[in-house]
């Protein structure tokens, strides 16, 4: 039994565009070089959003070189489409330009946070009578108070107070 009566043992598979549109996939096709045989989702997502007809214009329009390119963004933005019809492409460039002012965000109340430690350190260090650069001045007048069980200096509480920074709670906690 014959595999194919048309096609000779060995001939190539037609491109995943011939296929779709079951014609005969000719030498000199168009979409043979960017539409493999092994990737006919590929194809089928371009040319449900595109259209074939409209494919093929814009690629023989294009110098040699420039095809593969196109051919990589009409694949991108038909996935996309296919993904979200209505918005496409500019559906995740938004998606992800809200995570970028989300991250920033963030970033600023780390930011501010760090500088709010860093200001309530030095106060706390100026309150007892303390340089920060020397923790451990023993003339200092917290010295004389504590005495002989002297504590670290940085056990003092040095959690933010979110609520006066109008946070809530930390941007850490999930």
């Amino acid at each position: 039994m014959k595999e194919n009566g048309s096609r000779k043992q060995g001939a190539p598979s037609p491109c995943a565009a011939c296929k779709l549109l079951r014609r005969r996939c000719a030498q000199d096709c168009v979409f043979a070089p960017y539409f493999p045989a092994d990737e006919p989702q590929k194809f089928a997502n371009v040319h449900k959003v595109f259209g074939a007809s409209n494919v093929n214009k814009m690629l023989q329009e294009l110098p040699e070189h420039q095809r593969g390119d196109a051919v990589s963004s009409m694949v991108y933005e038909a996935n996309a489409r296919v993904r979200d019809p209505v918005y496409g492409c500019v559906g995740a460039i938004s998606s992800l330009q809200q995570q970028i002012d989300v991250l920033q965000t963030q970033l600023a109340l780390a930011q501010a946070e760090v500088v709010h430690l860093r200001v309530r350190q030095t106060a706390s260090f100026s309150n007892h009578g303390l340089s920060p650069a020397s923790p451990t001045n023993s003339g200092s007048p917290s010295s004389k108070f504590m005495g002989s069980q002297a504590r670290p200096i940085f056990d003092m509480d040095m959690m933010v107070d979110h609520t006066s920074l109008g946070l809530g709670e930390s941007m850490w906690s999930c």
